[in-house]
C-alpha cells in the first residue's frame, strides 16, 4: 500500500468534488421539478396524458444510465438537424449532456416516489380543504405537496444517494469529476487501489451527509 500515494491523491480528488457536487446538484434540481411535473400527469384522469408519463418514467427507470448518457452525448451529435439549431450550443457540452441524463433519469424515478406519496393523501384532507372554500391550486401547494414531501423523504433521500453514484458515470464522457480524476491519476501511477479507496471514501462521506440530513428532517417534519 502506497500511503505517500493516498496523501497526494486526496487534494486532487478533493477538488473533483466540486464538480461531483455540481452535476448532483443541477441533476436533483431539474429532476425534481420533472418529477413532480411528471407524478402530477401521472395521476391525471386522461389516460392520454397518464400513459405520456408512464412511458417516460418506464423508459428511463427501465434502461441503463450508462446507456442513456451515450444515446444523449454520442447519438444526438450524428444528427445533423440538431448541430444547426440552439440546442447544438448545449448538446455539445459533455457537462450539460450529463446533467441532461442525470436530470431525466432521476426525474423518472422522483415522479414515482412523488405519485406514491400523493396517493397516500387521505382524500378527506382534499374534501376539508374544499369545504372552506379553498381553491385546487391552494389546496394542492399547501396540503397535498407539503404532506407528500414529507411522506417521500426517506425514499427520496435513497434516491439522491443513487444519483451520487451514478454521476460517476459521467467520466465516460470526459468529465473529471470525482471519478474522472481518479482514473487520470491510475493512467499515470498504474496504482488503483489507493487511489479508489481514495475516491470510494469521498463518495462515502458524502453519503454519510446526505444520509443524516435525510434523517435530521424525517425526525424534525415527523410531528408537523
Amino acid at each position: 500500500m502506497d500511503l505517500e500515494l493516498i496523501i497526494t491523491s486526496f487534494p486532487k480528488l478533493l477538488s473533483a468534488t466540486v464538480v461531483t457536487l455540481k452535476l448532483l446538484s443541477a441533476s436533483l434540481f431539474f429532476g425534481l421539478i420533472l418529477g413532480l411535473l411528471f407524478a402530477i400527469l401521472r395521476l391525471n384522469n386522461n389516460k392520454l396524458v397518464s400513459g405520456f408519463a408512464y412511458v417516460y418514467s418506464y423508459i428511463f427507470r427501465g434502461t441503463p444510465l450508462l446507456v442513456q448518457i451515450f444515446i444523449i452525448y454520442f447519438g444526438l451529435g450524428q444528427i445533423e438537424y440538431l448541430r444547426t439549431t440552439f440546442l447544438w450550443v448545449v448538446l455539445k457540452e459533455p457537462y450539460w449532456c450529463a446533467i441532461i441524463a442525470f436530470s431525466l433519469n432521476t426525474g423518472a424515478y422522483t415522479s414515482e416516489i412523488l405519485r406514491s406519496a400523493f396517493q397516500t393523501i387521505k382524500p378527506g384532507l382534499i374534501e376539508a380543504g374544499k369545504s372552506l372554500g379553498l381553491n385546487k391550486i391552494y389546496i394542492f401547494t399547501k396540503v397535498q405537496v407539503p404532506i407528500a414531501i414529507k411522506q417521500s423523504l426517506p425514499a427520496y433521500g435513497n434516491e439522491i444517494i443513487l444519483m451520487l453514484k451514478g454521476t460517476s458515470l459521467a467520466s465516460t464522457v470526459t468529465l473529471l469529476d470525482i471519478t474522472g480524476v481518479a482514473k487520470f491519476i491510475i493512467s499515470t501511477t498504474f496504482r488503483p487501489i489507493e487511489v479508489f479507496i481514495v475516491a470510494g471514501s469521498i463518495y462515502l462521506f458524502i453519503t454519510f451527509l446526505v444520509h443524516n440530513l435525510i434523517k435530521y428532517l424525517e425526525k424534525k417534519y415527523r410531528y408537523q
